[in-house]
């Protein structure tokens, strides 16, 4: 009898979360990019409009997610490697303010714009129920590959030939 009160007590919870929150969008390979705008954590904005034609890598962070931190030295080693073919990344800070954006940038010597979601409006449109979220837009601007959670090294650079 408890149990079953809890299990009810837990499923009208999450409903009355999914009816007062906005459907989230999960980008699919082959859907258009979202379009989006968000503040750099240096204060200028950066947009989807900034990387029309070029290949993008779109990687969701905070600060405080262990995956996130794992994966940035690698993510900044793959930029130097494939800028010059035509590489764009961008990283978005999710749901943190633009100095823990800006740290987290500084501590991994990150050399991309680094953007700042901190309403998580972005992330919405993105799909990005939980973090990392990387996705992979070729320079047509639809999604090749979109991965929720860590990826290997190997993985993202598969990712990021795709697009090239």
């Amino acid at each position: 009898m408890k149990s079953t009160f809890l299990s009810l007590a837990l499923f009208a919870a999450i409903g009355a979360v999914a009816a007062s929150t906005p459907a989230l969008a999960v980008p699919h390979a082959g859907d258009p990019v979202p379009p989006f705008t968000v503040p750099k954590s240096s204060g200028a904005t950066v947009g989807s409009a900034n990387f029309k034609g070029k290949p993008l890598y779109v990687n969701f962070f905070a600060s405080w997610c262990g995956p996130c931190n794992a994966e940035a030295p690698d993510i900044a080693r793959l930029y130097r490697t494939y800028h010059k073919r035509g590489l764009n990344i961008i990283g978005v800070d999710e749901l943190e303010e633009s100095d823990k954006a800006a740290g987290f940038a500084r501590k991994y010597a990150w050399p991309f714009a680094v953007g700042v979601d901190a309403d998580g409006t972005m992330g919405r449109a993105f799909g990005a129920v939980g973090l990392p979220v990387h996705v992979f837009v070729d320079r047509r601007g639809n999604v090749s590959t979109y991965r929720l959670g860590e990826m290997s090294p190997p993985e993202i650079e598969d990712a990021i030939k795709k697009i090239l």
